[in-house]
């Protein structure tokens, strides 16, 4: 008869295997490539000492040598405290591959998130489906996809990409709402032995997938130089949000910097008089929110559209910034799917929305028409007004055509609208507006006096039509503030909205259609 020391080593025994389930040839390979283990990664990620894992001895049935855990590690912890649900893929077991049991744990881990409100973070680094599953690894990935439409918008769901992601490994991350990938990694539905095979075409996996070249198509949201960057980055973007939707996020240093500070007088100089001169929005916004301090997300996708995170009186908001330094602050094609992202995201876990705007509006071009300009530009016109987040708009300077629009008016939706003196609202500016309405009085002009007529036309029309006056006198804004004061102002107008609900009129519809 076995007695309970023999049963304790047998377990301690069986965990020690599971630990390390491929053995000393696993843990080699991994040495070779300079990766730490899927275990390894989990605890990089959480708060010290708080990981327990669910299901570390399951392996497939009816095979004695099969490894345990079968491909991913799965469980719970914290990171700063609070709950979250973690999946992390191990490469050194079938190449972090997909099969019927590797699915039942990944299912049973989100199955776990949703009944419990966590959060969930997904390591991705697998070859794609397990080939000699056959049809019960496509099944199982259909399986595990299945439940991420009931964690959308709930909770917040990362997907972190390390090494490879292929085949029906993409599907998964691209459905969570953020992707944060190393330098090195890589993603695509067909690798290029698949395409030389098929098309006879080469290309390396980097051209093909590479981190890079996906944040620049905005497929990824961020890329770090290592895991740890990118172990970091998430846990700060996770510090924005709450556990879930019918949780408030988490307030950090209330109350500071009540009074105007000599930060907040820099903004009163700061807006150059020439129309033409740029400048970096990041200087703008790391004065008006707490602790100069701004979380980024999507930083080197369509980096004329800034989106990113940042607190006001200790609470987190989502920030929409033209940069005025990459094409004017133009609004593209490119850009308006990012914002429809971020705004969405934003709304869904109940952040308010600050618009900082300096715009010329939509960007024009033959090229930029044939890239649906249109049907993207309306998800974020869509995205706008669906939003029941408090909403609060800055105007620094341009705000024409559509820019004005969908750049957070009060017409779709802002809350609290206030503008700079500088702030020029207008259908278009006076470089273009004068070739139209002033093309008959300029050619009647004697061509030795038309360059003064036309900067006079410009002049009037900049000092009586594009201002943020007209815009004051006729409620289209509510305020025109002094730069210094924007920081107090956003932090009152968000206290104002703090208590906003999310009611909107009974409507029998089923869902709303958005322009795809």
């Amino acid at each position: 008869m076995t007695g309970t020391a023999e049963k304790l080593a047998e377990l301690r025994k069986l965990l020690e295997i599971a630990e390390e389930p491929s053995g000393e040839k696993g843990i080699q390979k991994r040495l070779a490539k300079g990766i730490p283990s899927a275990r390894e990664r989990v605890h990089m990620l959480l708060d010290p000492g708080t990981f327990v894992e669910m299901g570390a001895l399951m392996r497939q049935p009816g095979k004695p040598d099969a490894y345990y855990g079968d491909g991913v590690v799965t469980g719970r912890g914290y990171i700063d405290g609070r709950p979250v649900v973690v999946i992390s893929h191990d490469p050194s077991v079938y190449g972090g591959s997909v099969s019927e049991t590797f699915g039942r744990r990944v299912r049973a881990a989100m199955d776990f998130a949703y009944n419990n409100a966590c959060p969930v973070v997904c390591i991705n680094d697998s070859g794609g489906a397990r080939i000699q599953d056959g049809v019960a690894s496509l099944a199982w990935y259909a399986n595990m996809c299945r439940p991420l439409d009931d964690l959308s918008g709930f909770v917040p769901t990362v997907a972190v990409m390390f090494g490879k992601c292929a085949a029906g490994s993409v599907y998964g991350p691209i459905n969570m709402d953020v992707l944060v990938a190393t330098e090195d990694s890589y993603m695509f539905v067909t690798g290029p032995e698949v395409i030389k095979a098929v098309t006879g075409s080469s290309v390396t996996a980097e051209e093909l997938g590479g981190a890079r070249a996906l944040e620049k198509n905005g497929t990824v949201h961020h890329v770090a130089k290592d895991e740890a960057g990118a172990f970091a980055w998430v846990r700060e973007y996770l510090s924005y949000l709450p556990t879930s939707c019918v949780e408030p996020a988490p307030v950090v240093n209330p109350g500071l910097e009540p009074e105007i500070t000599a930060t907040d007088r820099e903004l009163d100089t700061f807006m150059p008089d020439a129309d033409k001169v740029g400048y970096d929005m990041h200087e703008i916004l790391l004065r008006i929110f707490d602790d100069g301090h701004f979380h980024e997300v999507g930083a080197k996708t369509s980096e004329n559209l800034i989106t990113g995170f940042a607190r006001v009186d200790g609470r987190p908001v989502g920030v929409l910034a033209n940069q005025p330094l990459v094409l004017g602050g133009a609004l593209d094609a490119a850009c308006s799917d990012k914002a429809a992202h971020f705004i969405r995201l934003c709304d869904a876990y109940n952040v308010p929305l600050i618009y900082v705007v300096d715009t010329p509006g939509v960007l024009p071009g033959v090229d930029e028409e044939r890239n649906h300009v249109i049907k993207r530009g309306g998800r974020m016109f869509r995205a706008l007004i669906e939003a029941t987040v408090p909403i609060v708009t800055i105007v620094t300077r341009k705000a024409y055509g559509g820019g004005f629009a969908v750049m957070g008016c009060k017409q779709l939706g802002a809350d609290v609208a206030l503008a700079w003196p500088t702030a020029r609202l207008a259908v278009m500016g006076a470089e273009s507006m004068i070739p139209i309405v002033g093309k008959r009085t300029l050619e009647a002009t004697p061509e030795e006096q038309r360059e003064s007529v036309r900067q006079n036309m410009i002049d009037f029309y900049n000092a009586t039509v594009a201002t943020p006056w007209t815009a004051a006198e006729r409620g289209y804004i509510d305020a025109v503030i002094e730069p210094s004061t924007t920081r107090l102002e956003i932090r009152k107008a968000l206290k104002l909205l703090r208590d906003k609900g999310a009611v909107r009129k009974q409507n029998p519809r089923k869902h709303n259609l958005f322009p795809m």
